[in-house]
């Protein structure tokens, strides 16, 4: 068996085979089963690893390249990043979350329908059980702006009863990446608009009953929010006109959020995982 002196000096201890604190005495700890020895060989006597065989790979540092500034720009230049952002669905879809997911999609859809094919003055909207979702969020807003002036606080209102899907909708979409949740907060946008437009087409008739029991002919001015708003904007004369592009514009917004809900839908369905093992 060869002796230290059959190799350069220190090779042993650059290798890490040597303990530094035994190398002066020449012992030698078998990286294999850790048995200290005393003549530095080839072989460890006890498990007989050839030590030349036994050297560890080096770790080497490996860094993910992030894309430098010119390709982020590229990348939501040419819409990939936007498109990803809206249509980003699971590789692998749940069945049961998948179901979940339908249901939801077809009851409001047919809820949908009975706003869609309302008038402004059927009361449909109003009177409808998502109105009382509508409402604590609109109170909000008065308090949310009121530092902003009195303006602002009647304004405020119905600015933070948009603002809140629109809320919801980005952070489906930033936080949690579920472009269906998103959809729907959408759609939930839309449908604030179709909420806001019996109060707009009221500026002038004031008969709509308020909070408390009164409407806006029985309370003060600046009771009623819209009229207040479009009278002191010189716009009361177009609140019917405004009530119906309110109106127009919450059915096209709920249409584009069904029609996306739909398309991640599909591309979830195309993902089904079907595997027994991954049904719960």
């Amino acid at each position: 068996m060869a002796t230290i002196h059959s190799y350069p000096a220190g090779i042993f201890t650059a290798l890490g085979f040597i303990d530094s604190a035994h190398s002066r005495e020449h012992a030698m700890i078998c990286p294999n089963c850790k048995f200290e020895q005393d003549d530095l060989g080839r072989e460890c006597p006890k498990c007989g690893v050839i030590f030349e065989k036994y050297r560890k790979p080096e770790k080497k540092d490996v860094k993910e390249e992030e894309p430098s500034a010119k390709e982020m720009a590229a990348i939501v230049e040419s819409g990939g990043f936007v498109r990803e952002m809206l249509f980003h669905v699971e590789p692998d879809t749940n069945p049961l979350y998948f179901g979940g997911r339908v249901f939801l999609f077809v009851v409001l859809f047919v809820w949908g329908l009975k706003f869609i094919f309302s008038s402004v003055d059927s009361g449909a909207v109003m009177n409808s059980f998502f109105h009382l979702v509508n409402l604590p969020f609109h109170e909000a807003g008065h308090i949310l702006f009121r530092p902003f002036g009195r303006y602002m606080t009647s304004l405020g209102g119905s600015l933070f009863q948009l603002m809140m899907p629109l809320i919801c909708m980005g952070a489906f979409l930033v936080s949690t990446r579920d472009p269906y949740a998103a959809s729907l907060a959408f759609w939930w946008f839309g449908q604030n608009f179709l909420d806001l437009a019996p109060y707009i087409n009221d500026a002038r008739r004031l008969v709509l009953p308020l909070i408390g029991g009164n409407t806006g002919k029985t309370s003060p001015y600046g009771f009623h929010d819209w009229e207040f708003i479009l009278r002191e904007a010189g716009l009361v004369q177009y609140d019917r006109a405004l009530a119906q592009f309110s109106h127009k514009l919450g059915i096209i917004i709920m249409i584009v959020a069904f029609v996306w809900a739909a398309y991640i839908l599909f591309k979830q369905y195309r993902n089904l995982d079907l595997r027994s093992g991954n049904i719960l």
